[in-house]
């Protein structure tokens, strides 16, 4: 819990809406670093496990033919 201790329990000072604009902008930067890795991960799994993913693809379709809006 490293975050209870960065903000310490104070009233919002003027310069806390732009604390909290690096905090957002740096955890955005986190998660996009994270939705990138996690792809590069799927697509190299695809690549090792040819079959195997394409058989998750199939089945997937399938999914998508037989569901109902």
């Amino acid at each position: 819990m490293p975050e209870q201790s960065e903000r310490p329990e104070e009233p919002e000072t003027a310069d806390e809406p732009s604390t909290q604009r690096e905090h957002d902008a740096q955890r955005r930067r986190r998660r996009a670093v994270f939705l990138r890795e996690l792809n590069e991960a799927k697509e190299l799994r695809e690549r090792v496990q040819p079959r195997r993913a394409r058989a998750a693809r199939m089945r997937q379709q399938m999914r998508m033919r037989t569901f109902r809006w």
